[in-house]
């Protein structure tokens, strides 16, 4: 048999795989599509590995001709495959990425390579388990045949089977390591599917929040209060007429007070928890009526002057808002004469007279609000004070500035921010403003105690973990017992490491995150150390199994409780991991695995 009919044979065998497999996936989808997926999938397959049938015809030869088994050369060419199947994995992510890019892009980078990788590695199994036989005669037709005739027969045989044992004994170990490293990533693909799970999860937690903060009020941005004063100037039009143009200016306060209470309140929906708040806030302060000097008093459209205060969500007013200005009380409503501080507000107008300018008019007001989770206010005034407090103990106090002074118990937060002249890019009477409110709201955001979520995508990062270093253990303590574990059963353990996630992601949307992860690893670990029992016949070493499992996944918990020291902890973590293993591993035999120490003598 020659090298290219094996190649061409692998090559298309391998491309009608990968038709034959996007057929039955199309059927999901459209059933009388599975025929045209079957023939177009195989072209195109077929047109996309030409690079690969090369590379298939110069190695497969040389696979031939420098190995002398025929267990060694099924193993590189999988190996091959392997490396080929990689390299048209990772095109196929670029591309992805490069045609989708968004803010998951790393993780739909990775989840292609992996789907890809899974997808085209399976069809080149199917292919070559199919052209087996083929194989087997080709491999065959190079191996040495070598008879010493003038050798004892005794000792002929003894050196044979010597020859025979120890190659083969030196291939199987070394074969068992790779495919168990290839078990390993292979259990890593449904990790992509358990993150799309968590992220879907959260996804759907968000949409019940934003459903439930739509018909009780959004998360609230309080501005205010100013004064809206409108003015007329004299204009040369086109025609060289004079004429008059409205224009407007607005004061801020001069000195602004302003106390806020939050109570927080949690409303259960379906199985999630939504958090609201109800506030009541008062706000005090004067007013320095002083006008620019290019503006007369008699430009001033007095009639038409309001005060005005800003607010998101109209839904989260409690009571009506009204304004003890200058010994007046006003009843504020709905709208803004413009959109120059906040687009959503509310105003009324006032009574001024050219009397009162270039005099101080206070102002005190009482706010009921009520809103989803984050309260927010923006500075605007000369000179101000903010205080907020809340019997919440799990704040986060975000936005363009932090308080100065903050006190955070178990009993609640007390939070206080001071700002004045020096701080803010703009003055207390304003022509032509130019405001962005959100470059200035300060303000704090209530946080749910237990982000189950975040926290469950955190501990599936260290999958790998879960899953090379409990492969690395059942392989090690095979060699050792000198029992074999078949590939199947390393699938039904990385079964159950995948489930762990799943369990703990259910769980913990009803139990707090800690309580769930001592349920999923425990229930995990002690499925795991019974299957050891059961399969190596010795309680001791299930309890190994037990030990170095509920050590693993009490090393992880840690990991996912710190924040800024996890990188440190985790790479200490790791070091003393793999000091472990090359001790435990020190007197394996890996040239000849039969003369190791027998169960567990080394450890």
């Amino acid at each position: 048999m020659r090298s290219i009919t094996i190649a061409a044979r692998l090559w298309f065998l391998t491309s009608l795989c990968f038709g034959a497999g996007a057929s039955v996936v199309s059927l999901q989808d459209d059933g009388f599509m599975a025929p045209a997926i079957l023939v177009l999938g195989s072209i195109a397959a077929l047109i996309g590995s030409l690079p690969a049938l090369g590379i298939l015809y110069i190695s497969v030869a040389a696979i031939n001709n420098w190995f002398n088994t025929v267990t060694s050369k099924f193993l590189i060419l999988v190996l091959l495959q392997l490396l080929i199947t990689l390299g048209y994995s990772l095109l196929a992510g670029i591309i992805d990425t490069s045609f989708n890019y968004d803010d998951n892009a790393w993780m739909n980078f990775l989840e292609t390579v992996g789907l890809s990788v899974a997808a085209l590695f399976a069809s080149c199994a199917a292919g070559t388990a199919l052209s087996y036989k083929k194989l087997a005669i080709y491999f065959s037709q190079n191996i040495p045949i070598q008879i010493q005739t003038n050798t004892n027969m005794d000792t002929y045989q003894e050196s044979l089977q010597t020859q025979q044992t120890q190659p083969a004994a030196n291939n199987k170990t070394m074969i068992k390591a790779i495919v168990t490293g290839v078990l390993i990533l292979v259990m890593l693909i449904p990790t992509v599917f358990v993150s799309n799970l968590v992220t879907e999860r959260q996804e759907r937690q968000q949409e019940v929040v934003e459903e439930v903060s739509s018909k009780w009020a959004t998360p609230q941005t309080v501005t205010g209060p100013w004064l809206y004063i409108p003015y007329t100037i004299n204009a040369t039009g086109a025609d060289g007429k004079i004429e008059k143009l409205q224009r407007h200016l607005i004061l801020l306060p001069e000195n602004l007070t302003v106390t806020a209470n939050m109570v927080p309140e949690e409303r259960p929906r379906s199985i999630y928890k939504v958090l609201l708040y109800k506030s009541t806030a008062t706000a005090k302060g004067n007013f320095i009526l002083q006008l620019p000097k290019d503006i007369d008093t008699a430009s001033l459209q007095l009639n038409e002057v309001r005060i005005c205060m800003g607010i998101t969500d109209f839904k989260g007013i409690e009571e009506k808002i009204a304004i003890n200005f200058n010994g007046n009380i006003i009843d504020l409503l709905p709208g803004l004469p413009s959109k120059d501080i906040d687009s959503n507000g509310l105003s009324a107008t006032i009574n001024l007279s050219t009397l009162d300018f270039n005099k101080t008019a206070a102002f005190d007001m009482a706010l009921k609000i009520k809103g989803s989770e984050q309260l927010h206010f923006v500075p605007l005034a000369g000179n101000s004070n903010f205080n907020i407090q809340s019997t919440w103990s799990n704040p986060s106090f975000d936005g363009n500035t932090l308080p100065g002074e903050r006190e955070v118990t178990d009993n609640g937060f007390n939070a206080k921010w001071t700002f004045n002249k020096a701080n803010l890019p703009f003055a207390t009477t304003l022509k032509d403003f130019n405001f962005k409110k959100d470059d200035f709201a300060f303000g704090v955001t209530m946080v749910q105690p237990a982000d189950q979520y975040a926290k469950t995508m955190r501990s599936v990062k260290y999958a790998i973990l879960f899953i090379g270093l409990t492969f690395c253990l059942f392989f090690i303590v095979e060699l050792m017992q000198k029992k074999a574990f078949h590939p199947v059963q390393y699938v039904l353990v990385g079964i159950a490491l995948i489930i762990f996630f799943t369990l703990l992601l259910s769980i913990s949307e009803f139990l707090l995150f800690d309580t769930a992860y001592l349920i999923a690893s425990s229930a995990t670990v002690l499925l795991i150390a019974l299957y050891a029992k059961g399969h190596f016949e010795s309680w001791k070493t299930a309890g190994v199994f037990a030990g170095i499992l509920g050590s693993l996944y009490g090393f992880i918990f840690i990991l996912i409780r710190l924040e800024d020291t996890a990188l440190l902890v985790g790479s200490i973590g790791l070091f003393i991991v793999l000091a472990l293993v090359m001790y435990v591993s020190r007197n394996i035999n890996w040239y000849n695995p039969s003369f190791q120490k027998t169960a567990l003598e080394s450890i």
